[in-house]
């Protein structure tokens, strides 16, 4: 009908201009109307067609993965070729649509405009999207006897680009900026990064096998670690699991293979590059593809003070130490049967972590250490209330820790056991607030108690057996995140840390934060 109208309004026209016999460009600009009514006409077709999502449905993050389906489904289709619908991960976020100015009245706005949620793409089958996390606030600084410290963080910002060559075939990518951004030298002031967090190619095969290219993929472990967006967590800070026993955002060179196994069951299958017991910078790498030669110290990747943080292998120019290959999986469950509920086990196993050339502070080299993690999670929100749960369990074991560079490196505070280990529980509340600024805004009080062991017994190692207690540490962090929409939160944190060692932690904190997701 739009079209129609738009041919007779093309027809007055040119009748106007032959009687007028100089209005080309009014004839222009009609014809340039007859295409976009058009477009828009296409667009209202396939916001019928779209299947409509559950009414009482959140909102959440779109993962990689959903990314990938969504920019798949906006791509040209191939004859007798329908695209496969996402297998990863079924929860999808809805984008603000914007308004745009027409001579006609406007059609109602898409939740999923795949231009940074706010325009329609100019390329068939690209999407764009974008995450970021501002922080500020007080610290205590534990090098400083716990003197309160104020600051500000730009922490990250990242581009979401995805695209999809085939309804079949899709490229997604993560570009993240640190810290402001800024480059590394002798009089950089900010010491930020940028750099390459995700990126590979998916092969949409059928539901329940596709595969995923060789490329930087996240491990398959827990939910924040792929989830890690701003949105998904109600603390300044990421969950304190993930901050060292699950190093996140732990990305990898890997490829991998996922589907699903039943309507309530997913899984994915990675096989990577192994985590490097090696924690120190490039400069202390040989050209040989070693750590230093005896006679030079250098720091561990795995240590009894930061658990994994410093030991993710890295990303380019053939740099790694160890030829080790890792395998990880991961079984997703969001079963019929228990509305509001889903939950994950997941593992990884390396068979060394040991790098070419390690060696302890007396020029001895050491032998293999294997590394095994198991986590599990659930989030339940409790359906008709506001009341949500969270729950996980990590477990970090070690084949062989007296070959581990932290019971080794003439410094017994670091050392490391047999295991690691920590859990956590999480209570939160959602309370609608109403309308405001013509959003929909909700609050969300919450509190977490989380208890890590990354000192366990059994160190070994040259290294005196003198645990200080730091590695024992509790965590309780309260606060509160307001929504004022789904993809932007607003937050406050307390943290009180408390560990066993003679001073104590003296790591509390008070924290602001804006982050957002779209």
């Amino acid at each position: 009908m739009l079209a129609a109208t738009a041919i007779s309004i093309v027809s007055s026209g040119t009748a106007f201009a032959a009687d007028g016999g100089s209005n080309e460009l009014l004839l222009k600009k009609l014809e340039k109307m007859e295409q976009r009514i058009q477009q828009l006409e296409g667009e209202l077709k396939q916001k019928q067609d779209r299947p409509m999502a559950d009414a009482g449905a959140k909102p959440a993050a779109k993962s990689a993965t959903v990314r990938s389906a969504n920019a798949a489904a906006s791509a040209p289709e191939p004859k007798d070729t329908q695209a496969k619908p996402d297998v990863q991960q079924s929860e999808k976020s809805s984008r603000p649509g914007s308004k745009e100015w027409s001579a006609l009245p406007p059609l109602p706005s898409s939740p999923d405009k795949p231009i940074l949620g706010l325009a329609d793409s100019p390329v068939a089958g690209l999407s764009i999207g974008a995450y970021g996390e501002i922080k500020f606030g007080t610290v205590q600084n534990p090098a400083a006897g716990g003197q309160w410290q104020k600051g500000f963080d730009a922490q990250r910002f990242v581009l979401l680009p995805t695209y999809a060559i085939t309804p079949n075939i899709i490229f997604n990518a993560e570009i993240e900026f640190e810290h402001a951004g800024a480059g590394f030298d002798n009089d950089d002031k900010l010491h930020g990064t940028a750099e390459i967090e995700q990126v590979w190619v998916d092969f949409k095969i059928i539901d329940q096998f596709n595969w995923r290219s060789p490329g930087v993929d996240l491990v398959p472990i827990g939910y924040i670690n792929q989830h890690h967006e701003p949105t998904q967590f109600y603390s300044v800070g990421r969950p304190e699991l993930y901050n060292g026993l699950i190093p996140s955002t732990w990305k990898v060179p890997s490829s991998s293979v996922y589907g699903t196994i039943t309507e309530d069951v997913k899984y994915q299958v990675m096989v990577s590059t192994s985590n490097e017991d090696f924690g120190d910078s490039f400069d202390n790498r040989t050209a040989a593809k070693t750590v230093p030669l005896p006679g030079t110290s250098y720091a561990a990747g795995i240590d009894g003070m930061n658990a994994l943080g410093f030991s993710r292998p890295p990303l380019g120019d053939f740099q790694q130490l160890n030829n080790a290959t890792a395998v990880s999986g991961r079984l997703d469950f969001t079963p019929t049967f228990w509305p509001g509920f889903a939950g994950s086990v997941s593992a990884y196993f390396s068979p060394n972590t040991t790098p070419r050339g390690a060696h302890d502070d007396l020029g001895n080299f050491l032998g293999k250490s294997s590394l095994a993690m198991f986590d599990a999670e659930f989030r339940y929100r409790v359906p008709d209330t506001g009341l949500e749960l969270r729950g996980e369990y990590v477990r970090v074991d070690f084949g062989h820790p007296e070959n581990l560079r932290a019971n080794n490196d003439s410094d017994p505070t670091n050392n490391v056991g047999k295991s690691m280990y920590g859990y956590s529980g999480e209570i939160a509340y959602h309370v609608p607030l109403g309308t405001i600024l013509n959003s929909e805004w909700e609050a969300v009080p919450f509190y977490r108690y989380t208890y890590m062991n990354l000192q366990t017994g059994g160190f070994a190692g040259t290294d005196a057996n003198l645990p200080t207690g730091q590695g024992q540490r509790q965590y309780h962090t309260a606060g509160f995140a307001v929504f004022p929409s789904p993809k932007i939160v607003l937050k406050a944190t307390y943290q009180r840390v408390i560990d066993k060692s003679a001073t104590g932690a003296l790591s509390d904190s008070f924290l602001g934060g804006v982050g957002f997701f779209f």
